[in-house]
């Protein structure tokens, strides 16, 4: 953990005073409570499996009004509008940023936009504490984001089985090879690679390519960051890879669906 990029120190640092707000303001015990007044988790790894056993793409579609990196990505920025488009046009999955500080994001918006469609949605944020991934449940969550990169093992595993325990699935995601490994010594069947240098912030889907061998075949890829063009989508499928997440290549188009059927030619 002493190599994390300044960016996760900066943003883990922001999210311990979060979680301490959060606490004072609905107690874990109180915010348990709310659990049982949650909808039923829907299966997120069983709807891209069933998209991929359809022999199309399983792709994750987001909803991220902005990004630390690039500013706003979307000024007209309506989570249901957009959650329906994705639903209509082919999309397995969605993620919803609710971080505010750095995306911009809010959990309202995943409630909008789960509430919108029949698809299940992923909380997508800096989970580092029990107490998100209790939030992330009683917000409606299907299935949330631990990112290998702000973890140790030991809170790799006890918050993956959190998630588990709730009814949840989880993508653990890894950048380089080091946290591959970690991330397969949990149980979970899914795996995201994000292409993004946290240093760099550079993109190279090479990364995704050069981590495949090392992954067993009954864990789900899915390749995250650098997918634009239907060039990129045929590079990794030819290589097994049909788990998909995009955001920033639809979040600047007119109809995010429309360009989401584009890429993917859904």
């Amino acid at each position: 953990m002493n190599d994390t990029p300044d960016i996760l120190k900066k943003i883990i640092a922001r999210k311990t005073e979060e979680i301490a707000m959060a606490r004072r303001k609905v107690p874990e015990e109180a915010l348990r409570e709310q659990l049982s007044r949650a909808s039923a988790p829907r299966g997120f790894v069983a709807a891209l499996k069933d998209k991929i056993a359809a022999g199309q793409p399983g792709v994750i579609a987001e909803i991220k009004k902005a990004s630390p990196s690039k500013g706003v990505l979307r000024e007209d920025f309506r989570p249901a509008d957009i959650a329906r488009s994705y639903a209509q046009h082919g999309a397995a999955c969605l993620s919803v940023l609710t971080d505010v500080d750095f995306f911009q994001g809010s959990p309202e918006y995943l409630k909008q936009a789960r509430a919108a469609c029949e698809l299940p949605v992923i909380r997508k944020d800096f989970i580092v504490d029990p107490y998100q991934v209790f939030e992330a449940r009683a917000m409606d969550a299907d299935c949330i984001l631990l990112i290998a990169a702000c973890l140790d093992d030991d809170q790799l595993a006890s918050l993956n089985q959190l998630a588990m325990d709730l009814g949840m699935d989880v993508l653990i995601e890894v950048h380089d090879e080091g946290e591959l490994l970690r991330a397969l010594k949990v149980d979970n069947p899914m795996v995201g690679i994000n292409n993004r240098n946290l240093r760099t912030f550079e993109v190279s889907l090479q990364t995704s390519l050069d981590m495949l061998a090392q992954i067993p075949d009954d864990r789900l890829v899915i390749t995250e960051s650098g997918i634009l063009q239907p060039e990129d989508v045929d590079l990794m499928r030819q290589h097994g890879v049909n788990g998909f997440l995009v955001g920033e290549a639809f979040m600047r188009a007119d109809d995010p669906g429309t360009r989401l059927r584009e890429l993917f030619s859904l």
